[in-house]
């Protein structure tokens, strides 16, 4: 050993306590006030997920980009997010809850001014990844605080908060972005966060107080962890959302981001297990609460934002609705989400978690197959039902999760797990979105086939449409009227296809949240003294 590994070896061994046992503190007002900030943080960070999903056409219009480049607004801020979360447990024992979770708000909001007054889609694309790199590490924060200072018996409140406020941003996120977009332009969609992400830098470095850094760990910071660990997450999240629109590895782009990744991939978890103070510690995984919890995280995220997809597509292609129309859609699902979060709460405290998450489970996949049963002709009327079912139903799946995941570990695995636990929801809205989008490619053109297949002049019906298709045309019709009479039945072909391969997806999202309930037997339900011990 030589004398700057014994150096920092010492430096370790009298590093403070990397957080403060709970029951040391008392639940005061700036205890909670500290949690509010937090949630707020949180908020904001994963409403820019989503905020921008029903403005690309406006973005794209402002930044003179083309459809396929416009995507890039959302991918780079994936792309970058998805790097921190994980990255986030270490640095918080490292440089304090109080210092991360201010510099990230204050960089988050600075980099939202400068994507609001971006003037090209690559000053954009820049902005957006610094954007979702530096907020990216107030989402894990604000778990592990939950589990690390708060009591047993709160544990059941904090937890409704902080899965009421995951999952209502997602939600939300079309509706506030749509309406922005609509009444003010699409500068609003970032400098929204400006006057909210000073507040919450201010508030955050003025009132949290859980922790003290522990600077020795800057001197092991394993750089060489951190390259392989964003080379292998970021051009895992490019593949995973640009896959689907190239056709995969057919693409060099694509090919080359896979080979990255999985190189990177290889030589990242090599260095986790043998690196003296790894970048992302894996030993959580062998708490089999923690993984089964993780998994089930990663199917949340398959459901929530495969769900909040697919719906709001499905308006914008076949309805023809526009942002501020797909907004109010989906604002049912947002206020379901909020009258249920009271109820989750008080059923945590009452109920096994175990029962509670099976049961919502059950009913995301019941809203979600009723949803599957939509036509061209669904309103807003057959639309509530499964919406309103759909967003009471996410709370009760949450809460659960939240307490099986972490309720069992101890205190000084929570920063490092809640990481990993975030990481997999965002992963499975990753992989899930990527599995929908070439499902739907897939079943557009398996229903077509099978649809046009019908369409044949010498059947009465499809005879009698173009006759009477022409006939209606008339001289209305630009060039011929019987092939305008044509292309209008192929058009009627490639909606019904269209609305048959929505169906599909949502039938498979279904599908995997009854299949996720096989593993429930293997969760043990949480002692009352979990995640209070060091």
């Amino acid at each position: 050993m030589d004398g700057s590994t014994a150096t920092i070896d010492a430096d370790l061994t009298k590093a403070p306590p990397a957080w403060s046992p709970a029951p040391v503190r008392a639940l005061n007002f700036r205890v909670w006030f500290s949690y509010a900030v937090t949630l707020v943080g949180m908020f904001m960070a994963l409403l820019d997920v989503q905020i921008v999903s029903s403005s690309l056409a406006e973005l794209q219009a402002g930044l003179s980009a083309s459809p396929d480049e416009i995507g890039w607004v959302q991918t780079s801020y994936l792309m970058a997010e998805v790097v921190m979360i994980p990255l986030s447990g270490y640095l918080s024992r490292m440089m304090g809850t109080r210092l991360l979770f201010t510099l990230s708000a204050l960089g988050f909001t600075l980099m939202s001014l400068a994507c609001a007054q971006s003037e090209s889609l690559g000053s954009m694309i820049l902005f957006r990844a610094a954007q979702g790199f530096l907020g990216g590490a107030m989402i894990p924060t604000v778990f592990s605080v939950a589990f690390g200072l708060f009591p047993a018996e709160k544990r059941a409140l904090v937890s409704t908060l902080a899965g009421l406020v995951a999952t209502m941003a997602p939600t939300l996120g079309p509706t506030i972005g749509g309406y922005l977009t609509q009444t003010l332009d699409w500068h609003w969609l970032f400098l929204i966060n400006v006057g909210p992400g000073l507040a919450v830098a201010l508030a955050a470095w003025l009132a949290i107080d859980f922790d003290r850094p522990n600077w020795s760990l800057l001197r092991g910071f394993d750089i060489a962890g951190f390259v392989l660990m964003a080379g292998f997450l970021g051009p895992l999240e490019y593949v995973l959302e640009e896959g689907p629109r190239y056709d995969w590895l057919s693409d060099g782009t694509v090919l080359i981001a896979a080979v990255i990744g999985v190189t990177c991939g290889i030589g990242f978890f090599w260095r986790v297990f043998t690196a003296r103070e790894p970048i992302v510690d894996l030993r959580s995984f062998t708490d089999r609460n923690f993984a089964v919890g993780t998994l089930y995280s990663f199917v949340i995220g398959i459901g929530l934002y495969g769900a909040i997809y697919l719906v709001p597509a499905y308006l914008a292609r076949v309805k023809g609705f526009n942002s501020l129309e797909i907004g109010e859609m989906m604002a049912i699902t947002g206020i379901f989400q909020f009258i249920s979060a009271p109820i989750a709460g008080a059923l945590a405290k009452k109920v096994d978690p175990r029962l509670m998450l099976g049961a919502g489970f059950v009913m995301f996949a019941v809203a979600v197959y009723i949803n599957a049963g939509l036509t061209v002709d669904w309103s807003y009327r057959e639309f509530f039902l499964p919406q309103a079912l759909r967003g009471f139903s996410i709370m009760l799946c949450f809460v659960p999760i939240n307490t099986l995941a972490l309720g069992t570990l101890p205190l000084s695995k929570l920063k490092n797990a809640s990481g990993l636990y975030n990481l997999s929801r965002n992963l499975g809205g990753a992989i899930g979105l990527a599995l929908i989008n070439t499902m739907l490619i897939d079943r557009m053109q398996f229903h077509w086939n099978r649809l046009a297949e019908g369409m044949r002049l010498s059947r009465a019906p499809v005879d009698d449409f173009i006759t009477n298709m022409t006939a209606k045309l008339g001289d209305t019709a630009v060039g011929d009227p019987t092939l305008a009479a044509t292309k209008r039945l192929a058009g009627l072909v490639a909606r019904e296809a269209m609305v048959l391969s929505f169906a599909d997806c949502l039938l498979a999202i279904a599908a995997a949240f009854i299949l996720a309930l096989l593993l429930l037997p293997l969760v043990r339900k949480p002692g009352q003294t979990a995640a209070g011990g060091h």
